[in-house]
Order: structure tokens, then sequence, then C-alpha cells
């Protein structure tokens, strides 16, 4: 990893993106593109050391409160964090200064910090908001290997629910011709109901791919799924969006499961709950 002093830490929906690049290893990672102008090797990831006192400052500009969120790009967990604290120090901030935060993570170190999340979500809102992508737990170590399984991330989600912290599983990608079963979503979907989600958020049963991380996702396929990069390039060529020919049928089977559940299904109604600050904490700012 590398550091660096940032000018700025927000953008204009209140997102940020703490690190830069990851550790996690998933073979389909959108955030590899070339589109988003990263200057260095993804692995070598960029540290905002002063993101603390930056957030600190921004949020104490904001005239309303509202959401902050992080791990869009980025997981703000990488085991990085665990030394640098950094993740826990923005925390502190949104803590301090009365605003929710919305976190988006693959990792278990999420636990270390519950404390602070429960006091976010006493005072205002905290969400966590994990991935999910496969029940299989071989397949999962192929698929996101350095990071913790599906069977551990499910255990964390149990601990928050307890806690009394509101959760939402991502259900994405969902990659043709080797997680698009049905017996994947609904067994993911069962799960996600155990452990008390609000919902599921699945755009479609298929993936993206472009210019940056589609060379290291067919990488990643000749090593582990041999023929299966030559199946993919006969059936999508070059396209942006690889639909699974199953998405039709998965995704009705998803919509059934969480009707039957109570959750919510789609990324309409789960980022407005998740970004949504709760009217009750929403104050103006005197001067």
């Amino acid at each position: 990893m590398h550091f660096t002093e940032a000018k700025t830490l927000l953008g204009p929906r209140n997102g940020m993106n703490i690190y830069r690049g990851c550790t996690h290893g998933c073979i389909y990672c959108d955030s590899r593109s070339t589109c988003y102008g990263f200057s260095h090797p993804f692995e070598d990831v960029e540290v905002k050391r002063n993101a603390p006192e930056l957030l600190d400052r921004e949020l104490s500009s904001k005239k309303r409160k509202c959401m902050v969120g992080t791990g869009s790009m980025s997981d703000p967990y990488m085991p990085c964090e665990r030394e640098l604290l950094l993740t826990r120090r923005c925390l502190e901030k949104v803590r301090d200064r009365g605003f929710g935060i919305s976190l988006i993570t693959k990792s278990d170190l999420v636990l270390r910090d519950m404390d602070i999340l429960d006091e976010i979500n006493r005072k205002a809102k905290a969400v966590v908001q994990m991935t999910v992508t496969t029940w299989d737990e071989d397949l999962c170590r192929i698929l996101e290997p350095d990071v913790c399984g599906t069977a551990r991330r499910f255990e964390v989600l149990d601990r928050l629910r307890d806690r009394g912290i509101p959760t939402l599983v991502w259900m994405t990608p969902i990659l043709p011709f080797i997680n698009d079963t049905e017996e994947n979503v609904s067994h993911i979907a069962d799960r996600c109901a155990e452990a008390g989600m609000k919902g599921i958020v699945c755009f479609d049963m298929g993936l993206t791919l472009r210019d940056g991380d589609r060379g290291y996702f067919y990488d990643a396929l000749d090593r582990d799924f041999p023929g299966m990069k030559e199946r993919y390039i006969r059936t999508y060529g070059t396209s942006y969006s690889l639909r699974s020919p199953s998405a039709d049928r998965l995704m009705s089977v998803l919509k059934e499961r969480c009707s039957r559940h109570g959750m919510m299904c789609g990324p309409d109604a789960c980022m407005g709950y998740a970004y949504s600050f709760p009217e009750r904490f929403r104050q103006t700012v005197l001067y």
C-alpha cells in the first residue's frame, strides 16, 4: 500500500472512499475497470491517511444531517484496516457529528466496530450491507479468495441482527454458467430471511465487464474454469452486460422468496432504505 494526503473525501452524494484499490481478490470486481482512472496497480492500495480529519471538516460544514456511504468502490475493511484504523476513526467522526452511516463490505472485520455502529444506530441510523454471491463455500473461495466465506458472512449478519443493526445483502454479481442456479439463489435468500435482512439488492442475474476488469476475469476463468472463457466469448462477445440465460426465472425465484419472507427486493427499495436519513434526527445547523 501507499499513502496519500487527500484534498477532499465526500462525493456529491456523500459517499467516501477511504482506500482506493483492494486486496480481496474477487475475480469479477468492476472497480478494476479503467474508467475509474487508477494510476497504480489495483492491489497496491492507496490509503488516504488524512481521511478522518477531512471527514470531520466536511461534515461540520453540512447544513443538514444525512447518511454517509462507503464501500461501493473499495472495501473499508481490508486487512490493512486492522492496523490503520482509518475506517474506525471515520465512524467515530460520523457518530460524533450525529450523521448516519451505510457501508458495504465482505469482511468480518466489521464486527470490530460494532460498538460504534450501535452508537450511530441509536443516535441516527447505521446500515451494514454485506455482499453474498455464492452459497457454495468451495466456489466462494475461488470467486472471492482473500476474504471470509459465505458462512462466516452470515454469522456476522446474525451478530448485527442480534445487536439491532439493520442489514442488507448484495446478491451481485451472479456469474452465468457458474453460480446462476435456482439452488444458489434460493439458499441465499432463505438464509437472508433467517438473518433478519431488510432486503436483497440484485440489479439482475448476470455481471458487467469492461476494459480493465474483463482481462482479469478471463484470466481467472482460464485458471479456475477451463473452457469457460471461450463459452463466455461465444455467448456474449464483447458485450458490457452479460445476462444469465436463466435470468428471468432466477429473478422470479428471488422476488418470490423475498415476498414470502417480507424482505425488500431490488436496488430502488433497498437503496432508498439504506441512504434515507431518519426524519426524527434531521436538523438544520444554526450559525
